[in-house]
């Protein structure tokens, strides 16, 4: 190699090798085209921008307590939620002096991306190491009888299993808008409503027809849901509709509808049940309802025709994603509605 420096090289190679032959230094890498690069990270973080003030907002129904809860001002949430609702070309909510609603396509586009969000904070709890990941805020939205029957006897139990997560229980007699209304589930008793929201079958219970002893004494004991139509009844107002409960009776498959007459409508389960034991009338109740209420000396009177059952449901907003601490709820409700084991004698 004439010129070039064969010091180190094999014997045999010496002034063999021209400065042609010997390797070109290591070009530097280029950088990856925008073809590349689109391919390598597909996704658009900008998207996130602005998504947690928007769930802010609609939780806390308020720009100013949004503001507080992020630490923001008022006017950096308002900023916030404009931004992104110029990227995505609608608008999401609307405020007026007294509250913020979400607008329909904001209510769409909040269904679909709350579930997402949890998701990706219970995901990040858990690569951390969190062993909590049921944590922060609970919505729930139950029926009376849920929440007095199955919820309230061992929710202290419930909030100590899970020391991180905090529950807001609000009871109200029908289903509502659970996205619009900040709820993250809701439990009901009954068929499920029409909406958009995913219906999970919990369990259902028998429906029992009873009567105080006090009342059989006096007027005697009905011996077929047809006699019902000579006794006094305490029906039950479904706030669906407005109209009480119709009376369905089921024997080996055969169903038979009764109208008895009303002594008493209700729209609240403890009273009626409370109006039976007083010797009132008759009264169809749930028999996990009766069997949560101890001391009870109601009589059963047509278990023959004991079939009919009654529903309870889990509503969530998305089947996509179910947050952590929505589904331990649910496994708490669940795990209620079984009935006590019999205790074993030593």
């Amino acid at each position: 190699m004439k010129g070039g420096n064969q010091r180190g090289l094999p014997g045999a190679l010496r002034g063999h090798i021209t400065a042609s032959q010997l390797p070109s230094p290591a070009a530097p890498e280029a950088a990856p085209s925008r073809y590349d690069a689109a391919r390598v990270m597909p996704f658009d973080g900008r998207i996130l921008n602005g998504i947690g003030v928007l769930g802010a907002v609609v939780e806390t129904r308020s720009f100013a307590r949004a503001s507080k809860a992020l630490g923001l001002t008022p006017s950096g949430v308002s900023r916030a939620i404009a931004r992104r609702e110029e990227r995505l070309g609608v608008r999401l909510v609307q405020r007026t002096a007294r509250s913020v609603t979400l607008t329909d396509e904001g209510r769409r586009f909040y269904d679909s991306v709350r579930p997402l969000m949890q998701g990706i904070e219970d995901a990040a709890g858990e690569a951390a190491g969190s062993t909590a990941l049921a944590k922060g805020m609970l919505r729930v939205a139950v029926d009376s009888l849920v929440a007095r029957v199955l919820i309230g006897p061992r929710i202290g139990a419930f909030l100590r299993a899970h020391p991180a997560l905090d529950l807001d229980l609000v009871v109200r007699d029908h289903l509502g808008d659970l996205v619009g209304d900040g709820f993250d589930c809701a439990i009901r008793f009954g068929e499920p409503e029409p909406s958009t929201l995913v219906a999970k079958k919990l369990t259902d219970t028998r429906v029992v027809t009873c009567a105080s002893r006090g009342y059989l004494e006096e007027r005697g004991r009905p011996q077929h849901p047809r006699d019902l139509a000579r006794h006094d009844a305490i029906q039950f107002r479904d706030p669906a509709t407005g109209r009480p409960f119709e009376w369905i009776f089921v024997q080996n498959g055969r169903v038979l509808s009764v109208t008895p007459k009303a002594r008493m409508i209700a729209n609240d389960v403890t009273a009626a049940l409370a109006a039976c034991i007083s010797g009132v009338g008759i009264v169809q109740k749930l028999e996990i309802e009766l069997r949560a209420t101890p001391g009870l000396d109601l009589v059963d009177l047509f278990p023959d025709w004991g079939e009919e059952r009654y529903p309870l449901y889990a509503y969530v907003p998305s089947r996509r994603y179910t947050p952590a601490k929505v589904r331990a709820f649910i496994a708490f409700v669940t795990a209620a509605c079984a009935p006590p084991q019999p205790s074993r004698r030593a």
